[in-house]
């Protein structure tokens, strides 16, 4: 592959300050030429970060994009941990197969592990193609379509001293924000939301409502205080029996279970609809537990976050376990060869140290079963089962597995 402009082969770069647009197009056609909203293109062009944004172009052309977000990481324990975002990756059709993802992946993840970043993560367009380069699935989300015409929804007490009123949603966008703010220690895989990113939220351009209102907000209050929102589109329909409606739940945080019992009891009681449309929310989430018939809600689970350690070593310390462990790793990492090798790690629910050992390895894995399991919603013991964990000192996978648990399903709370 050409590595000077001068030559005839594509050249990869830092974007520049004129290479936004043909960029941010090259990406737009990469993913089916359908041209996001106006208002929704410039807010990711305030988002992205130049410097870590790559392009492959070939002549005046691009060709190739990759960038990645500075963002914190909720991890087991609460601690929040510096993550590298990948986001914006694509391939023009015109170059495949010459090696120009890869390039950029290589670059990518050198440039992660000299900022000293410990961790990667990502959405997957397609999991088989980052599988290559060291990332797992490490979040499941749950979606739904639920019949409130038929579906009850049980709650617990106190929900009836719950508040709620409808507000303009960027009128309470800062209240809904520190909402989020104060639950992002407690679930592993949230995101801890940079100045700007809170804008997301409330992005309402006509052409992505297919056919719903406007977005329309609710929040929920205890005392004075604001405790939860949801945001929510609605569209009529009529149907030869009457109304049948739709209501969209778009977005919904509640800092204790009344007020996530109110908000979802006020969107199964909406007059004149029908159906709850749900996406992408946690596996553990209470109302699948509260709902008289959880069969007529069409539960629907697919991967969400895919995760990659970069330093194995930081990214195991960095979290704690809750169940003390004492396991040493045979860890396999062919694109990031500085993981490759025996980590011990112990540690327990007060912290852990994780460091290379000439010691024989209890389990052996390579760096995406880490990635599945780092999180604590995919256990070792499955990957065992599957094949992809090998014990070599009986009983050091079950010990592991129950070590790396978290008490709640980790959640990535939205696309980037």
């Amino acid at each position: 592959m050409a590595t000077d402009e001068a030559g005839a082969g594509p050249v990869m770069r830092e974007l520049r300050p004129d290479d936004w647009g043909p960029w941010y197009d090259n990406l737009i056609r990469a993913f089916g030429a359908v041209p996001e909203p106006a208002e929704e293109r410039e807010l990711w062009d305030a988002l992205t970060e130049p410097a870590r944004s790559l392009g492959f172009w070939d002549g005046g052309e691009c060709v190739g994009s990759a960038g990645a977000f500075s963002f914190r990481l909720t991890v087991p324990g609460g601690a929040s941990v510096p993550a590298a975002g990948i986001t914006m990756v694509s391939v023009a059709a015109t170059h495949r197969r010459r090696g120009l993802l890869t390039a950029m992946m290589r670059r990518q993840l050198d440039d992660i592990r000299s900022c000293g970043e410990p961790l990667a993560v990502l959405t997957a367009s397609e999991p088989d193609i980052y599988g290559r380069f060291g990332y797992a699935a490490g979040t499941f989300a749950v979606s739904a379509e639920i019949d409130t015409g038929r579906v009850r929804l049980s709650v617990p007490p106190g929900t009836d001293d719950v508040r709620l009123r409808y507000a303009a949603p960027a009128e309470v966008l800062d209240a809904c924000e520190a909402v989020y703010a104060r639950l992002v220690p407690g679930r592993p895989g949230m995101l801890a939301r940079r100045p700007g990113w809170e804008r997301l939220g409330v992005l309402d351009p006509e052409e992505s409502r297919d056919g719903g209102s406007p977005l329309q907000c609710v929040v929920a209050e205890r005392d004075g205080e604001i405790t939860g929102y949801a945001r929510f589109r609605t569209q009529p329909g009529w149907g030869v029996s009457g109304h049948d409606g739709t209501v969209t739940l778009v977005h919904l945080d509640a800092l204790d279970p009344a007020t996530e019992a109110a908000l979802w009891r006020f969107l199964f009681g909406i007059d004149l609809m029908t159906r709850l449309v749900v996406r992408g929310r946690p596996v553990d989430e209470a109302w699948q537990f509260q709902v008289s018939d959880v069969r007529r809600c069409r539960l629907r689970v697919r991967d969400a976050l895919y995760v990659r350690l970069v330093d194995v070593g930081a990214a195991l310390r960095a979290r704690t376990y809750q169940a003390p462990v004492d396991v040493v790793f045979e860890v396999e990492d062919a694109f990031c060869p500085w993981n490759t090798g025996r980590w011990r790690l112990s540690g327990d629910a007060k912290g852990a140290v994780c460091e290379r050992t000439t010691d024989a390895a209890d389990l052996a894995l390579t760096v995406r079963e880490l990635g599945a399991a780092y999180l604590g919603g995919v256990s070792l013991t499955a990957l065992g089962a599957a094949g992809r964990v090998r014990e070599l000192r009986e009983g050091a996978l079950a010990e592991a597995a129950v070590g790396f648990g978290s008490p709640v399903a980790p959640w990535l709370p939205h696309g980037f």
